[in-house]
């Protein structure tokens, strides 16, 4: 063997073996076994989705809430009791629902009440011609003054508050003028109007049969669920309410969503004007005075911030039911104290009272969720 490849080998021998790498990882005998989390600390690790759950369904867990204490105290609350309270509600719950979309845009109308009033009279003047004929007149009348409130807050940039205050007054004049100043009108007694108004679903399948107006008012709130979840004319509003400047510089059509919008509420104002005439077997231009802030009490009692940019549909549509439950709740119980005494009896002093002070728990509670938003987003 050469003496080159002898040495070689030798040094080969001296080089050090390296150890076997393991694919498994060696453990420490001083490592601490991992123990399984405690009860507490899984309901702590919980306890913030918990929270964000109560407080966007809390709306929905008074209205339980309300409805099982009716049940439990007051023998009278029944199906009945509950239609009557719907069918009153659903021409408060439609204003709510086209208040939603004006204030999920930062906006707000306070002709809904005055618009009512007038589509109640056209519905009642038009009502000799037929009860369709009544209702197309009646939404036609909502629907153009809506067209005035979206052009001058839209194109013409006039504050929402101080141009839909304008136009209240405006229909409320228009409305006395229609009725040679009278505070009524009767409807044509000989027409269908009265036939159709009184209509009922499920009869002899529900007792009592479901009057015309619930269906309604679910249909109505389903298609401003999809409108609002399911197109860009949803999105558009959500999005102008939350930065009206952003939404310009995104290019969205910031105009013809707020002439839309007001439109819209225009349309359902003119549509519950139908509902007021068939509750007063006539219109009257004196009628719907406060309507305005019923609506907004139900949409904000509902979620949707008075500053616009967050709003839920279904959770007007919860807050309108509260709140008439509530009106129920204390009309129940006068006539549960004079009947039975013991109760809390509450003229209507006080039940504005309450009424106030439920609204005003929860615009605050809204103002304290948004500047925790506001730090988040900071």
């Amino acid at each position: 063997m050469p003496a080159g490849m002898l040495a070689l080998l030798v040094n080969l021998e001296d080089v050090p073996i390296m150890p076997k790498v393991s694919s498994q990882p060696e453990t420490s005998d001083l490592a601490v076994p991992a123990t399984a989390p405690t009860r507490i600390e899984r309901f702590k690790a919980r306890l913030p989705q918990v929270q964000g759950i109560l407080r966007q369904q809390s709306t929905l867990i008074a209205l339980f809430v309300v409805v099982l204490f009716s049940f439990i105290r007051y023998d009278n609350f029944d199906t009945i009791t509950i239609y009557s309270m719907l069918n009153f509600n659903a021409q408060f719950g439609l204003i709510a629902l086209g208040m939603t979309f004006v204030i999920m845009t930062g906006g707000i109308d306070l002709s809904v009440g005055g618009i009512a009033a007038l589509a109640s009279v056209v519905a009642a003047l038009a009502s000799p011609h037929g009860f369709f004929y009544a209702l197309i007149a009646a939404i036609i009348a909502g629907t153009l003054v809506g067209i005035v409130n979206g052009f001058i807050v839209g194109w013409m940039r006039i504050p929402p508050f101080i141009a839909t205050l304008a136009t209240l007054y405006i229909v409320r004049g228009v409305a006395l003028k229609l009725i040679n100043n009278a505070a009524s009108i009767d409807l044509d007694q000989k027409s269908d109007f009265t036939t159709i108004a009184g209509t009922t679903l499920g009869n002899g399948i529900f007792n009592p049969p479901i009057p015309l107006t619930i269906p309604l008012l679910v249909i109505a709130f389903l298609i401003g669920i999809f409108v609002l979840r399911y197109t860009r004319f949803g999105r558009y509003v959500l999005a102008i309410g939350g930065n009206p400047e952003a939404a310009k510089l995104m290019g969205l059509p910031v105009k013809r969503t707020l002439f839309w919008v007001y439109t819209l509420s225009g349309a359902l104002s003119g549509l519950v004007g139908v509902l007021l005439a068939i509750n007063l077997n006539g219109g009257s231009a004196t009628e719907g005075n406060g309507w305005e802030l019923i609506a907004i009490a139900a949409t904000v009692v509902g979620g949707t911030l008075l500053t616009g940019g967050v709003g839920s549909v279904f959770g007007t549509l919860v807050g309108t039911i509260l709140l008439g439950t509530i009106v129920e709740i204390l009309q129940l119980e006068n006539n549960y104290t004079l009947d039975h005494g013991g109760g809390l009896y509450l003229n209507s002093f006080w039940q504005d009272v309450i009424r106030g002070v439920f609204l005003l728990i929860v615009v605050l509670l809204q103002s304290r969720f948004q500047q925790k938003r506001a730090r988040k987003v900071t």
